[in-house]
């Protein structure tokens, strides 16, 4: 049987892009692929992913499954290994497991210019803040402070940071800020902050990158200082594009053929 089928699955699920995304990718790459969403949560993943038939290619995994999802993998790719976090399977040959949310805010951020900055405050210490640390240290970033309202649980990503050779601290959102260049938000769709300390993490947070991207602007984008805020929906796009090269090549660094035109067809997809 053609394993040709492939979805998201996440929770909640319902305003997930992805759809739209892939199918316009892979109409433009002349495939007769299906690409669906499912609601699945942490109790019903395995029993899901365990149900999955030969017709099925592959998954995007969302929040709140990433880890979920490592766990489930048999191999991994560099960037799954580093974060703990997966959110592609691939399902043709085993289960293996790739995080292609790194190499999307790598390219995200690359377009906006924004690599390169020496100080970055994460905000948020799950699974995609662990990306997002990884995806600055491989944009030249050398010192990340994490924001988290238990920083407790940041101690994953001072041990990432310990094994890529940076220096990561910890402390709570409401903490004094010292300046930094950027600010990468991986806070769930709605996070909203009280004033006060939105204010300062705005004065101090340089320009911010927010992985929200549905509504925009986000309750955090909306009190940015001079407006000086990204959204997220440049690193779906490109963390999706990834996710077809994996679901076509099994490699996300392989470029997909006449791809400037797939990518085109995708943001479009998204207007």
């Amino acid at each position: 049987m053609t394993q040709r089928r492939l979805a998201v699955w996440g929770d909640p699920i319902a305003h997930s892009k992805s759809p739209r995304l892939h199918a316009a990718a892979y109409e433009a790459l002349g495939l007769d692929w299906e690409y669906t969403r499912l609601q699945v949560d942490q109790a019903s993943f395995s029993g899901a992913l365990g149900a999955l038939d030969d017709s099925w290619r592959g998954l995007s995994l969302t929040m709140p499954l990433k880890e979920q999802a490592h766990r489930a993998a048999r191999t991994h790719d560099r960037y799954a290994d580093l974060t703990g976090a997966v959110n592609t399977l691939l399902l043709t040959d085993g289960i293996r497991g790739f995080n292609t949310d790194v190499g999307g805010i790598v390219d995200a951020l690359g377009e906006h210019a924004l690599l390169g900055i020496g100080s970055v405050r994460i905000l948020g210490a799950g699974a995609t803040a662990a990306s997002a640390l990884v995806a600055c240290v491989e944009g030249g970033s050398r010192s990340i402070e994490v924001r988290a309202r238990r920083p407790e649980r940041a101690a994953e990503l001072v041990a990432i940071g310990r094994r890529l050779g940076v220096e990561v601290s910890s402390s709570p959102f409401d903490a004094d800020a010292v300046d930094v260049g950027l600010t990468v938000a991986t806070l769930p769709g709605g996070t909203a902050l009280d004033d006060a300390t939105s204010a300062r993490l705005s004065a101090s947070g340089g320009v911010l990158f927010d992985v929200a991207y549905s509504p925009w602007p986000s309750a955090l984008a909306s009190t940015w200082r001079d407006g000086r805020a990204v959204s997220g929906e440049g690193m779906l796009l490109r963390q999706a594009v990834r996710q077809v090269r994996i679901f076509l090549h099994g490699d996300q660094s392989v470029p997909l053929p006449s791809e400037d035109a797939v990518v085109a067809a995708m943001r479009a997809a998204l207007q």
